[in-house]
């Protein structure tokens, strides 16, 4: 494999309210997502540097798009964010790699820009307690 961009990103989508998976990279403008772990410091007495162990997995997700009121676009699916207390798959997909993630979604801010854009960050986190991983699309 060789290093490669970002560019051509093949799958953004998001489980609208009823779980119907909506494809909406054409209105995700960017977006940032985590896999941490959480670290326990297990550190004795008898040592001069840090121990630690590894405990439970997230994920994470903020999703930056341009508004679009189009059926089955980015507000269709996040308008019922506030609404609604469901879980949503999260399918990001870029060179045949995917992550899948059941999120819930926590906010649905839209900001008008005084130069007149209207976008919306809407932030996700893991839901089901499923490990995220890497897979081969």
């Amino acid at each position: 494999m060789a290093k490669e961009s970002g560019l051509g990103w093949s799958v953004c989508s998001v489980d609208d309210a009823s779980g119907t998976p909506r494809d909406i990279k054409n209105d995700i403008t960017n977006v940032q997502f985590a896999t941490p772990r959480g670290v326990q410091d297990v550190t004795g007495l008898d040592k001069s540097a840090y121990e630690r162990i590894l405990l439970l997995a997230d994920f994470s997700v903020t999703l930056n798009g341009v508004f679009n009121d189009a059926a089955n676009m980015g507000h269709d699916v996040f308008k019922t964010v506030p609404s609604t207390s469901v879980a949503r798959t999260t399918t990001l997909t870029v060179s045949g790699q995917s992550l899948v993630n059941e999120c819930l979604y926590t906010d649905y801010p839209l900001t008008r820009a005084d130069s007149g854009e209207l976008t919306y960050s809407v932030p996700g986190v893991l839901s089901d307690g499923t490990v995220p991983q890497w897979i081969t699309a």
